[in-house]
């Protein structure tokens, strides 16, 4: 009953209210994105959803057009402004999402929608993200964000799709709060933004498999 009827009726219900008692704070991030970042305000991106259905998302953008002498864009590294840094870290830049979640696009808690050219890199397992709506937060968030590998993150976007609930939502909800102050997990390892995902090694998902076949024994 939730997962197939409440839980979006919750979504509109939430998403909707807080576009509304956060609409002050989306101005004003408005305003200072144009000002410090330039035009557009809005990143529009491509992004899978559930069932594999193209959405397009839309974030305030935290980085600069800044690009090399033959006209390509400079690594993220370079173009993500201690602003932009600043709303990572805070998560005003996923503020737009609210309209995404309104219009059907996402759910407030699900796997974090990724790269539509990450499509064909998932394994079997993986694919299983796309059996729900993508979420503003979720589990892989509030376990570590971009800290954790890739592999990490999308054996959490499974535990969670196989296991919805309203009292995981809840729990998620309150986590992403506590994350967000404390401003966990926001650089990966190696890098401000998280690297590319390429795809699994094939020896991590055969040794996956036989981790399952001995817990089934």
């Amino acid at each position: 009953m939730y997962r197939k009827f409440l839980k979006r009726f919750l979504d509109i219900m939430v998403a909707g209210s807080a576009m509304l008692i956060l609409s002050p704070i989306l101005i004003i991030v408005a305003i200072l994105v144009r000002v410090k970042l330039g035009s557009p305000v809005i990143f529009h991106q491509k992004r899978p959803g559930k069932d594999k259905k193209i959405f397009t998302l839309r974030k305030f953008r935290t980085m600069t057009d800044k690009r090399d002498e033959e006209g390509n864009l400079l690594p993220d590294e370079i173009r993500l402004t201690s602003f932009g840094k600043m709303l990572r870290a805070t998560s005003l830049d996923e503020l737009p999402e609210l309209w995404n979640i309104v219009k059907g696009d996402m759910s407030l808690v699900g796997p974090r929608p990724l790269l539509v050219e990450y499509l064909p890199r998932y394994n079997e397992e993986q694919r299983h993200r796309h059996d729900v709506r993508p979420g503003l937060t979720g589990l892989a968030q509030v376990k570590g964000r971009n800290a954790i590998s890739w592999e990490e993150k999308f054996q959490y976007d499974i535990e969670y799709v196989n296991n919805v609930s309203f009292l995981m939502d809840l729990k998620i909800l309150f986590l992403t709060v506590k994350t967000v102050l404390v401003r966990e997990g926001i650089h990966s390892n190696t890098s401000e933004t998280m690297e590319v995902f390429m795809g699994s090694k094939k020896e991590d998902t055969e040794s996956r498999k036989n981790e399952n076949t001995d817990t089934d024994k």
